[in-house]
């Protein structure tokens, strides 16, 4: 029987691999589906017949509501689920530049391309929180977690010298949530036609002349 167990915790594991790559290839086709064709406008069989799956597939991974959430966080931050943006590799390796000008720089280009890849998705979001009192709890947790992200910002910002110790850290917070929203990249760069390397110095010079220390 021991040499049987190896075996059964294999295959568990084998199976648990694919349920996440396929949680994961169907967020993206959610994702792309919702920014296309807006998420009203998307049905479960539009994301499994962009997934590649089956409609069942995406029913037992569903349902919509969630799906907009769970695609929303994958996109800005590249993995699913309530953790903070800190956690990721990629800030991870910003948070160890020791340089302030150069963390600055990075934090800035990390936002601009979550930014680029979610302005869209952000606004079906806000649409769908009007018409979905679900959503719109889903949003308020959203936003809720973006605020304490923009707070570590913040209290990084003040450590390295860029923003003002003397500020209020929420009050601070709440406007680098502002300047940094992915609405920011939806009106300077679709609408305005801003290149991405101007927007992400904008983005920089924008937190450190509002959070000036």
């Amino acid at each position: 029987m021991s040499g049987k167990a190896p075996t059964r915790s294999y295959v568990s594991t084998l199976r648990t691999e694919q349920a996440a790559t396929t949680r994961r290839r169907i967020l993206e086709a959610a994702a792309a589906c919702f920014t296309e064709n807006g998420y009203s406008g998307t049905s479960l069989a539009d994301i499994a017949a962009r997934a590649g799956v089956s409609p069942e597939t995406v029913k037992n991974n569903g349902p919509k509501r969630e799906l907009l959430l769970g695609a929303f966080e994958q996109a800005f931050a590249g993995t699913e689920g309530p953790a903070p943006v800190v956690d990721s590799d990629p800030a991870q390796e910003i948070l160890a530049i020791t340089d302030a000008d150069a963390f600055l720089t990075a934090t800035a280009a990390f936002v601009a391309a979550a930014n680029a890849r979610t302005s869209v998705l952000w606004i079906e979001f806000l649409a769908a929180a009007n018409a979905d009192a679900l959503v719109a709890a889903a949003l308020d947790d959203l936003l809720a977690r973006r605020r304490a992200d923009y707070r570590g910002v913040v209290e990084q910002l003040i450590e390295r010298g860029i923003a003002s110790g003397s500020q209020d850290r929420d009050a601070a917070a709440a406007t680098l949530s502002f300047l940094w929203s992915p609405e920011s990249h939806q009106q300077l760069v679709l609408q305005g036609g801003w290149a991405m390397e101007r927007y992400e110095v904008w983005l920089a010079d924008a937190a450190q002349s509002q959070l000036a220390a």
